[in-house]
């Protein structure tokens, strides 16, 4: 009468990745949860979830998620379908495309920035398009 469906392990931990500190990756990740990053990637990162980048962390590379927030060093171009929070210790060069964007104090910013609201970003092999919606 009454199907038990069964959670999966990463269901029940809420489906946060995490990279720690003193760890350095060369590569693509590409993941469909939240993603904390505290060690150095050098490399693309997608996401359909949240990134942090945390304040030990860095990324050289291209990054593209729903939200964003930032407290370690960033270089390269950035998507965020949402919200891309800059913290006050961040460091950021490249280019920044966002639905809104807050920076604290004291960050250093030192990007192209377009803020377009109802833009999504698809990705299609690798390949990304932006598709406005009405």
């Amino acid at each position: 009468m009454f199907k038990k469906t069964t959670k999966s392990y990463t269901d029940l931990l809420g489906k946060t990745n995490r990279i720690v500190e003193g760890t350095s990756l060369k590569g693509d990740i590409i993941s469909p949860a939240d993603f904390r990053l505290d060690g150095e990637l050098i490399g693309n990162f997608q996401s359909k979830g949240k990134l942090v980048i945390g304040p030990a962390g860095s990324v050289i590379g291209d990054i593209i998620c729903q939200n964003a927030d930032i407290e370690g060093h960033f270089e390269g171009k950035i998507q965020v379908q949402d919200l891309l929070s800059i913290k006050a210790q961040a460091k950021i060069k490249g280019d920044v495309l966002c639905n809104k964007l807050s920076v604290e104090p004291g960050a250093e910013f030192s990007a192209s920035c377009v803020m377009k609201p109802h833009v999504k970003t698809m990705v299609n092999n690798g390949q990304s398009t932006e598709e406005k919606t009405a």
